[in-house]
Formats: C-alpha cells, structure tokens, sequence
C-alpha cells in the first residue's frame, strides 16, 4: 500500500488547530504562588544576575542557556520553495525544533531574520550569541550560507552548525564507510560521480575527503555541466574538484565509477548508466521526493548495487533527523565552542558502527522486520532507533574533549548513557514505532459509526498514510454528504448500508451464521436475521468471516451495547475466560498500560491474575518489557481487609502460573513510583530500580477513575480502550473520543491484526481485489 501525500487541509489544520504553531514554552520551575513568582521575577532574580555578573560562566548554571539552541534562517532556500522570505520559513523553524526536543530534549527558539546581505546577518546573529548555547543555522541559500557559517564559526564561542550542509554529509559518510566495506572497496582508490554542486554537495565532498578520498577521483556537475578548471565561476571550495575536461557528460562520467551520489533533480540518472558503472557500485540517489533515479530502476539493472536515497519508504534512508539532534546534545554536554571536523567524523563513525550492532526488538518491531542486520539493505540505522542518542552524542562530546574545544568534562560516560536515556525515556519512541509497525502491514478495518465526522477523518488519514483500508457502515447518502461538507474525500473507500436492500443476501448469509452460533442461547431464527441490519452486529460478521480484518465502534452507543456483539459473535481467545479493557496513556514518564478499565467490575483473585497475565501479554506485544505494580490502598499486608488479601492473593496466582513476570503488590499508587521509598521501606520488592508500565487495579472504579483522572487533569493521551482477549480484533472507542484517540486506536486495531491475521491483506487486495469490490454491493455467501 503506497502512502499518498498529505492533503493540504490536514496540514493547514495540523498548524492551525487550537494553539497556533507547533511550539511554546513552559516552566521548569513552580510558579503558582506568590513566593514563587517572587522567587521568579523580582527581587529573588536578581541574586542570579549578579552572581552571572561577577562570573559570566554561571550563565550556565542559573540559566536554561545550557540547553538552547537557536533555529536560525532568513528564508532564502526553504525546503523545495526557495527563496520565500522569513516569514513564510516559520512553520519550517518551528517543525526542526520540535525535531530537536523530540529526539534529544534540546529547546529552542526559532528566529526568522529578516536580512539577506550576508555581514549583516552575521552581525544579527553574532549579537544573539548570549542567549543561546548554540546556533542552528537553517534553508539560507549558497554561496552565502558558506561565507555565514565561517564568520559566525570563526567569530562565536558557541557551537554552529549548517544542518542543510553537513547532516547530509555526516549521514552519508556513515553510509558510505559501510557501504565500501561491504563492497570490499576502499576510499582512497574509488571514482565517485557527484551531482549537484550546492550545500549539501560540497560539504559531503569535502567530509568524504576528510575520510580518505582523493580529489583526482571525482567528477562533479552542477546545472551549468561538469567543474572543470577553465570555468571562472567556481568559489574556493570547488576549484580543488575541477577536472581538466570541459566536456564531460553525466552518462560518460557514470561509465566504471565506483560511487554515484546525487542531490539534485529527480530522474536525471538512467538504468543505462548505472549498468555501465563499475563492480559493486553505490548509487546514493538523495534528492527529494524523487530521487535521480528510483530504487526499483536502479536494482533491477543490478544486483550488486547498494542503494540510498532520502525516501523512507526504501532502505537506508539519508535522513538528517540521525545527526543535528545528537550532535547538538553532545555538543551542549561538554559546552564546546564550535562543531570541528573531529566531531562531525566522531559522528559519521558513531553512527557506521552503530548500524553494526544488534538492532533491538523495539526497532525490528516499528518496521515490521523479524531481523533488521547490517548488510546492503542495512548500512545506516533507523531513525526511530533508541540506541542514536546515547551512541551519538557521547561519541561527539569525547571528540569534542579530545580536540580541546570542550569547557567541561564528562567524569561518568556510562552514567552519562543513562542520563540521555533518561532525558526522553526509551519508551517515549513507543507510538511513533506503533505508527511505522502499521504502515508496514495495513489491514482492512470496519468503521461501524461511519456517519461521522471524526471517523470519516481519520478513515481519510488513516487511508492516506498507508495505514488500513477503511469499510464504512451506514446511509451512503448521509455518509458522503458529511463527507462533502467538511470536504472529507471518501471516493476511495467502500460504504455498506446494513439496512439496504442491496445487502439484503449478505445479511441472510451473515444471519444463519450467526443463528448457528445463537440458536441455543436466546436468538431465534427471525431475530437472527434481524438482528444484521444493526451496524455493530454486521461489522462484526464482517471480521467473523474475514470480509475485514478489525472493526472499530463506540463513538455514539454505549460501551455495553457495542462489545456485546463482539462477544456473540467473534468470543474470546482460547483459554480466556472473561475478556477486560485497557488503556495506553503517554505520560510525560513514558508509556502507562492500565487494567481493567471498561469491563469487569469486581474481579476475583483469579479474575484479576487472568487480567494481569493477559495485559502482560499485550504489552510484549508493544515490544515492551511490563513491570506491573498490583494496586489498592494497602502496602504488603498493612491492610488485612477482604480488598487488600484479594490482590495480593492475585498477585500470587500471577507469580505461580509466570515466575518469570516482574509483577509485586498489593500497594499503593505512589509507592510504584517511588523507588526511595520502596527500596529503603519494602527491599524485598521485585520492582526496586524498575520503571513501572503497567498498572492493575482491584476493581473496575479504580481504574476508570483513574484513567479519566490523568487523561483529564495530567494531560496524558490515552489510546483506548485496548480489549483484550477477543478471538479477533473489534475495539471500542468511548463516546466523544477525539480524532487523535480514534486514530491511536486505529493503529493499535492493524497492529492486533498483524497478530492475529495470518494472511497478509496486501497480497489478498492486490491479487484478489477485494477492497476495491467492495464498493460495489456485497453479495452473500
């Protein structure tokens, strides 16, 4: 399933909804009383000030200028845009900050300078420098972001970067050092043919010589033809790589070169040319969208060839995202004056390396690979990989002591590791992996509330990313007049109307089955067949008999009158006694799975070890390790009410049935969270020095009101409710959720599907067209 490109009224609405932009700023310090804002503001600030007076360096140590880096452009060559002006470059600076917090908790503001003469840039910015720790230079166009990185290098004792030059060199470096020892080919002895003369070209040519290479062994191009030495345009930086003949062409130039690296234009590079290039060539093939030619032209002329490109939908993705982040941070770390050579080739080896080692589940699991291992499919590691961090930035902090521009020291690099690790949570990535998971296997999902706006939306995302192919229930007409106002596009997607003449054979044929199921249970043979023409009970036939692969419902019915069917028809799991609910909250701690939060209401000691074992399973299934805490309002015995020996009597059952499972209780909420408290109270407790994810709760009230409690007053987002113990995936939304919460729950509904489907849905649409004929009407049997 081909992911199709955003639609402009999603992304407009991305940026526009509720608080303009993409960033604000929040305080890390209390600042609800009156002392606090005293402390804040005036007079408790002005002890800071003068202690920074009479020693600038304790900027650092009252400050947040530790931890700020500016993103800084003038909006000269945005993205694929050019030159559009400062303020139409924001949303861009704002989106690399967001990339800068997201993947290395780094702040920063976004400055938008509205100058184009170079000096005076320069100026502006230099006059910036005790503000920030450091300078994110951004889309300034060449040659003038040559001559501004240089002055403002040369000039500031801050770290500066031109991520736009050197993430790509950094990152292709990384590739190409794996790429060569694959190829059993080395540097200094390799023809490379470079496309594109710009930024980001010269400063991979420059980093691949810095690596080895030899300036007589490359040919480059840019849009005036090949450099070569009788051209007078060409700057400092480009004569050392002007050969002597003036009339080399792309194809004459492709002929036995080991190394073709592109950015540029799309489709310049043809099958022909990369036949004629050397043994074991590399084509890294960088522009964007389209790349200088596509991966499946360039391997199906050669399967020998180790390929690149900037596209993630194809291996070994060029992405800055697994650089300027980690650079920064460890740049920030050692407060270095700038970003030498040295550091950028402790990044470039960093991140070679790190493609070399074992790749964690968690990542093997987000695309959706049984093994991902270095080799000519794998020469650079994933972006959503945890390890980047804390192999990357304490890589470039080291080099940055070794080379002398670091003003402090790391004493402790192993609790350095630990500390990165902390600052987001290895678990933070879990929904961006739950994403990339999806997109790889989309499944059919049945949207049984379809006359909606919100389902409608997400069925339009979801279809959109490459993330499932929605069937919606309910009147066409309604349906597409929704639709239609609030210019939702539903052309694509299959529409059933349960109540239709038109399904009039599929709901016999969906009836005897489910009679056979019913007979004996409280349906006769007519409420049988009436009883299709309900939405919920047809959706769920519809994954009963593989028509779909997961439903999803809820939104306007209650949570009573949607899982029933579910149960009727679909039932539980082998060996599964009483199906529970359970909601995934991302906390500001990391990921929180809850149980039972929907569905039984005062559980068993054995009710609750069943539910406790069946969401351990469910968080493995996330890749995850679960470390369960067992909840009441008694700690280890200090309540003997009926209550308090019901869960730790659970709990017992758990540690019988799986010894192995990091589960302890009963206790208190607080006491899961409090590894002091714990170790020094109760040091016998299985959960000393683990992070807890996954929390239990003695009866239904618990955990409801629990969950509404954090996703209401804490701010966490919840995905849910998750049910668990279903033969087949159907999940039940809560009235009201939110496009967000159905689209989470949307993901997670493919993700069970994966698990519980055998047959891929890729192959069955593509061979069978099934999809495609369900737009038509759905005859029976």
């Amino acid at each position: 399933m081909q992911k199709k490109e955003l639609r402009k009224e999603q992304a407009l609405e991305y940026h526009s909804k509720g608080r303009p932009g993409k960033i604000e700023v929040v305080p890390t310090k209390e600042a609800k009383t009156q002392r606090d804002l005293s402390l804040a503001y005036s007079p408790g600030v002005a002890e800071p000030c003068k202690e920074i007076f009479h020693n600038v360096e304790n900027v650092y140590k009252y400050t947040a200028k530790g931890n700020l880096v500016a993103v800084i452009s003038n909006g000269t060559a945005v993205l694929g845009l050019g030159d559009i002006g400062p303020d139409a470059s924001k949303p861009v600076m704002e989106g690399k900050g967001v990339l800068f917090k997201v993947f290395a908790d780094i702040d920063v503001f976004d400055i938008e300078v509205n100058e184009k003469d170079p000096e005076k840039f320069v100026q502006i910015v230099k006059a910036l420098e005790p503000t920030f720790g450091g300078i994110n230079l951004e889309d300034i166009k060449a040659p003038e972001c040559f001559y501004i990185e240089k002055k403002l290098r040369d000039s500031l004792k801050i770290p500066v970067m031109h991520d736009d030059q050197h993430g790509t060199a950094i990152i292709s470096s990384a590739a190409l050092i794996n790429a060569l020892e694959l190829q059993k080919k080395k540097i200094d002895k390799v023809r490379f043919v470079i496309n594109g003369a710009g930024a980001a070209a010269m400063a991979c040519a420059k980093l691949y010589i810095a690596l080895g290479a030899k300036y007589e062994n490359f040919i480059m191009f840019d849009k005036d033809g090949v450099l070569h030495t009788g051209r007078i345009d060409l700057d400092e930086d480009k004569k050392p790589f002007a050969v002597a003949k003036n009339d080399w062409t792309l194809a004459q130039a492709m002929k036995d070169a080991d190394v073709f690296v592109g950015l540029s234009v799309g489709n310049v590079v043809t099958q022909d040319m990369v036949r004629s290039m050397a043994k074991r060539p590399i084509v890294f093939a960088m522009a964007n969208p389209d790349p200088e030619i596509s991966y499946e032209s360039a391997t199906d002329v050669r399967d020998d060839i180790i390929m690149a490109t900037g596209r993630s939908d194809y291996p070994n993705q060029v992405n800055n995202v697994l650089g300027f982040p980690f650079i920064f941070r460890g740049a920030l770390d050692v407060r270095a004056t700038q970003i030498n050579e040295a550091m950028k080739l402790a990044a470039v080896k960093a991140l070679a390396e790190l493609a070399k080692s074992a790749v964690p589940d968690i990542v093997n699991m987000a695309y959706n690979e049984k093994t991902i291992a270095f080799g000519p499919q794998y020469i650079i590691p994933k972006p959503l990989d945890p390890r980047l961090l804390s192999s990357v930035a304490p890589a470039v902090a080291k080099a940055a002591i070794e080379s002398g521009v670091a003003q402090s020291a790391i004493p402790n690099w192993d609790a350095y590791a630990i500390e990165l690790n902390k600052r987001l949570g290895l678990d933070n990535q879990l929904i961006r992996v739950i994403g990339s998971k999806a997109r790889r296997a989309p499944k059919r999902i049945v949207f049984a509330d379809a006359d909606n706006q919100k389902i409608l939306k997400v069925a339009q995302i979801i279809y959109d990313e490459g993330i499932a192919y929605p069937i919606l229930l309910g009147d066409e007409k309604n349906i597409r007049s929704i639709a239609a106002a609030n210019n939702i596009d539903v052309d694509e997607f299959p529409i059933i109307d349960t109540r239709s003449d038109e399904q009039e054979e599929k709901r016999k044929f969906f009836s005897e089955i489910f009679f056979q199921k019913r007979q004996r249970r409280g349906f006769n043979k007519y409420e049988s067949y009436k009883v299709m023409r309900d939405r919920n009970h047809f959706g769920c036939m519809m994954v009963e008999t593989g028509e779909a692969d997961a439903m999803i419902s809820g939104l306007t019915k209650n949570y009573p009158d949607t899982i029933r069917p579910a149960i009727e028809i679909i039932g539980t799991e082998d060996g599964v006694k009483k199906i529970a609910g359970m909601y995934l909250l991302l906390t500001k701690r990391g990921p929180l799975f809850m149980a039972d939060t929907t569905v039984n209401f005062n559980p068993t000691a054995e009710e609750l070890a069943d539910i406790t074992l069946m969401v351990a399973r469910e968080v493995r299934n996330f890749n995850l390790t679960p470390r369960i805490a067992m909840l009441s309002y008694s700690n280890f015995g200090t309540s003997n009410s009926p209550e308090a020996r019901l869960v730790a009597e659970a709990r017992k059952i758990v540690k019988q049935r799986n010894p192995s499972l990091i589960v302890d209780g009963e206790m208190q909420a607080s006491l899961a969270f409090s590894n002091d408290i714990l170790k020094e109270n109760y040091p016998f407790s299985e959960l000393i020095d683990q992070e807890v994810n996954t929390l239990i709760f003695p009866n239904l009230a618990a955990g409801n009101i629990a969950y509404n409690l954090l996703k209401e007053v804490g701010g966490a987002d919840a995905i849910g409710p998750i049910l668990l113990g279903m033969k087949k995936p159907v999940h039940v939304l809560q009235l009201g959720s939110s496009v967000r919460s159905i689209y989470n729950m949307a993901l997670v509904a493919v993700i069970d599907a994966q698990i519980k489907c055998k047959t891929s849905t890729e192959d069955e649409i593509r061979k069978s067209r099934w999809w495609k004929r369900l737009k038509k009407p759905v005859k029976g049997g």
